[in-house]
């Protein structure tokens, strides 16, 4: 998995099992594990895709959206995440690429007005995929990973 292709094995339709922790960089152990699903398509003449999802969070369903570009001066994607419940606010993009397959991606932004490193994940690409998130407040030093979703492909 590399390159422009990077993100062919997340096209067609998933079910999501989802695992977040209740609050981030609080010292907090609390998981919530909750359900969802997830198509993604290709947009921009295969420069990119977009994945739509719904979140079965306990109590509030929502839906969100994913958007990558790739861009091949660089050789590094750009993922955005937009959140339903906030759909004026768009956070910065996480930047990485694949190597073999799994891809890593970060980006620089801000929780609770303190500065934070976050980082994407995915690995076992080619046979269960699976993202993480991790926060940092210490440039990266160390990671809380804080939330994770294991992808089921549904049948076409």
């Amino acid at each position: 998995m590399s390159g422009i292709n990077g993100f062919d094995f997340l096209i067609g339709n998933w079910r999501v099992q989802h695992r977040r922790l209740r609050e981030r960089l609080a010292n907090n152990t609390d998981w919530i594990d909750f359900e969802g699903s997830c198509v993604t398509r290709k947009i921009l003449n295969g420069a990119g895709n977009v994945d739509e999802h719904a979140l079965d969070l306990p109590g509030e369903r929502y839906h969100a959206l994913a958007i990558r570009t790739y861009d091949t001066v660089t050789e590094k994607w750009s993922i955005w995440w937009f959140d339903g419940r906030h759909p004026s606010r768009l956070n910065p993009p996480v930047l990485g690429a694949f190597d073999g397959d799994t891809g890593t991606f970060y980006a620089e932004d801000s929780l609770e007005g303190r500065p934070i490193r976050i980082r994407f994940m995915w690995t076992n690409v080619l046979t269960k995929p699976r993202w993480q998130q991790a926060f940092s407040n210490d440039a990266g030093n160390h990671w809380e990973t804080n939330w994770v979703m294991e992808f089921n492909r549904l049948p076409t």
